[in-house]
C-alpha cells in the first residue's frame, strides 16, 4: 500500500510479515513512511501497529519481507545500529538519576565530550520547556513533565527516526490534549521523521500528517487525517476512525436504489419536520427520534427510519439546553444528508 511521492523515504516496508506460532501479528504489509513526516499507526489491541513499530527498531524480526531505513536493509541489524529511538508509555526513566543525567545517559554512552553533553541537554530542556527542572528525580515531576524527560532523552541523541509507543497513555485527558499540540509543535521544530502508535482516533487525527490504519495484522487505509475521516475504504475504517452509520447492501437499495453498501457520518444529517421537502441532491427519510444522548457540546440522536435502518444523528447544542433535547423523544421527524456524503465501503 505504497504511494508515489518526490519525497525521500524514510521507512519502507515490502511484503512484511511477523508470525508467532499461527498467530499472523503482522500479515504481509507494504508502506512507506516519508522523511519528516508525523505518521500514525492506528488500530486496536492485536491490529499489528506495535509489532510494526517494535520491527523498526529492531525489538522484534520479520518472519518475511523487507524493511528499509532511508534505502538501508535493517531487517536483521540490531537495535543499537539502527539511528532510531524509542519513547515508551512508561517513560523508563531512571529514577535515582536527575532530569539532566537521565537526558544526557545516552551521549555518555556514545562518549560524546562533556561539555557538547551540557550544550545539546541544554538545547533540548529549552525545547521541552523544563530548563529550571534539570536538578529535579523523576519522582518530583508530574506525568506531563516525566513525558518530556523520556522525549528529550530520545531526541538529544539526533536520531533520524524517532518511535512513540503510546507515550500518552498514561495521562488523564485534558493533559493528554495538551501534549497532543505540543508533541506536534516539538515535531516541527526538530523536523525528523516521527511514528506514533496509538489506538486513540483523536490522538491520530489531531497529529498526524499521515496515517495507516490496521486491523488484525493487516492495512486497510493509509492517507491524510481528512482522507481517512471523510472517505474511508472499509467499513472497519468508517467505525474505527470516528462514529459512523453503516448501511449494509439490502437496506441501502431501499434508499438509493442500488444494492452498494455505504457509510454516512453522523453530522452530515440534518433532522427536519416530517412534513419538510426533500432537495433533489439529498435523500430524506421519514422517522422517530428513539433515544436523546446529551454531551455537552452536542447531542446525539437515535433515530428509527421508516427504511428499517437505525441512523445516529450529531447536532452542535448552539441554543438547545438538556431540557430542550430531552424533550425530543418520540418525537417523529425526517432525516436529511447530502446524496455526496454517502461513502460507498468495502463490507
Amino acid at each position: 500500500m505504497t504511494e508515489s511521492n518526490p519525497r525521500q523515504v524514510a521507512i519502507r516496508f515490502t511484503d512484511v510479515a511477523r508470525h508467532f506460532g499461527n498467530v499472523k501479528a503482522v500479515d504481509h504489509v507494504s508502506l512507506d513512511i516519508y522523511d519528516g513526516e508525523f505518521f500514525s499507526l492506528l488500530g486496536p489491541s492485536g491490529s499489528g501497529k506495535t509489532t510494526c513499530l517494535r520491527m523498526i527498531a529492531g525489538f522484534e524480526s520479520p518472519s518475511s519481507g523487507s524493511i528499509q531505513l532511508y534505502g538501508e536493509e535493517v531487517s536483521k541489524m540490531p537495535p543499537y545500529e539502527r539511528d532510531v529511538n524509542t519513547v515508551f508509555q512508561d517513560y523508563a526513566l531512571f529514577p535515582h538519576m536527575n532530569v539532566q543525567k537521565n537526558i544526557a545517559y545516552g551521549l555518555m554512552v556514545k562518549r560524546v565530550p562533556r561539555k557538547e553533553r551540557e550544550r545539546r541537554v541544554g538545547e533540548i530542556l529549552d525545547m521541552v520547556q523544563l530548563t529550571t527542572l534539570g536538578k529535579r528525580k523523576p519522582s518530583q515531576l508530574s506525568g506531563g513533565q516525566r513525558q518530556r524527560v523520556a522525549l528529550a532523552r530520545a531526541l538529544v541523541n539526533h536520531p533520524r527516526v524517532l518511535l512513540l509507543d503510546e507515550p500518552l497513555g498514561a495521562l488523564d485527558l485534558k493533559l493528554r490534549q495538551q501534549m497532543q499540540i505540543e508533541l506536534k509543535a516539538i515535531q516541527q521544530r526538530v523536523g525528523i521523521t516521527f511514528i506514533y502508535v496509538t489506538h486513540d482516533q483523536e490522538e491520530a487525527l489531531t497529529m498526524s500528517d499521515r496515517l495507516a490504519v490496521f486491523n488484525h495484522g493487516k492495512i486497510e487505509q493509509v492517507g491524510t487525517p481528512a482522507e481517512v475521516y471523510e472517505r474511508p475504504a472499509t467499513s472497519f475504517v468508517a467505525s474505527f476512525v470516528g462514529v459512523s452509520n453503516f448501511v449494509e447492501s439490502s437496506q441501502a437499495f431501499k434508499i438509493t436504489g442500488e444494492g452498494k453498501s455505504f457509510t454516512l457520518r453522523p453530522e452530515k444529517i440534518r433532522l427536519v419536520t416530517p412534513d419538510s421537502s426533500t432537495p433533489a441532491d439529498c435523500y430524506g427519510l421519514n422517522g422517530t427520534i428513539r433515544d436523546v444522548i446529551y454531551l455537552g457540546m452536542y447531542t446525539r440522536y437515535l433515530v428509527d427510519t421508516e427504511a428499517g435502518v437505525d441512523l445516529t444523528v450529531v447536532v452542535q447544542n448552539l441554543e438547545s439546553t438538556s431540557s430542550d433535547v430531552f424533550a425530543a423523544r418520540k418525537r417523529p421527524v425526517k432525516v436529511l444528508w447530502q446524496k455526496a456524503h454517502n461513502r460507498i465501503v468495502e463490507e
